[in-house]
């Protein structure tokens, strides 16, 4: 299935303060809050088996990389509705999020990926969340899982809403220089509730662009 991209419209004002690496609770580490925006659409924890952080090869017809490092697992633990485009821009929601984390570990606001995935709103939150993390000198490890995805679909068809959970309880910010891991107490601060707006390319029917991000913190209802 090629990429595809959704509009997205992100808070500006408070991502500045959210850093999408970190997980857990605790003052040394940036906070997950600055994850990808999940819409306050439906819960029930999907069936399907966790996808890894790396799209596989046969997964990037539009010839994407958007593979991490295996320290770096991004688990997307939901399942693909049955209309095709909710279903496209779901899939692209999750590789906008793998582009972030791709800029994080490669330290570059300017890597293929995020040209491919964000527009707008949504190519400024990614670049300002992973330049949090360079100005930090951190990037990230562990598992960070996503979960209790919706899409609604907008009545022109040109763009969707993909809301969903995360938890980053087992995700951790990590120095770059002395590797060292940063770890805080398991709290409320590791769940958080995305909402992203996908918007179709306008010369794709397949890929689908991330154009306005909105993160609830502290998300009860993702616990």
């Amino acid at each position: 299935m090629k990429r595809r991209s959704l509009p997205v419209t992100a808070a500006l004002a408070t991502a500045a303060a959210l850093l999408l690496t970190a997980c857990g609770s605790g003052d040394e580490k940036p906070s997950d809050n600055d994850k990808i925006a999940g819409a306050d659409q439906g819960t029930g924890a999907p069936s399907k088996s966790p996808e890894p952080s790396g799209a596989p090869a046969e997964s990037k017809p539009d010839g994407v990389d958007v593979s991490l490092p295996k320290d770096m697992n991004l688990v997307f633990d939901w399942e693909k509705p049955e209309d095709e485009n909710e279903a496209a821009a779901m899939e692209d929601a999750a590789n906008y999020t793998r582009a972030i984390y791709r800029g994080i570990d490669k330290r570059t606001t300017k890597d293929a990926s995020l040209a491919a995935y964000a527009t707008g709103d949504g190519l400024t939150y990614a670049r300002t969340q992973i330049n949090a993390r360079l100005d930090g000198d951190w990037t990230a490890t562990g598992t960070r899982r996503h979960y209790q995805a919706t899409t609604r679909s907008a009545p022109t068809g040109t763009s969707v809403e993909v809301a969903f959970c995360v938890d980053s309880s087992k995700f951790y910010s990590k120095e770059v220089k002395s590797g060292k891991v940063l770890k805080g107490t398991p709290s409320i601060t590791d769940f958080d509730h995305f909402k992203i707006i996908m918007v179709k390319y306008p010369t794709s029917d397949s890929l689908w662009q991330a154009s306005e991000v909105y993160v609830e913190g502290k998300a009860a209802k993702c616990q």
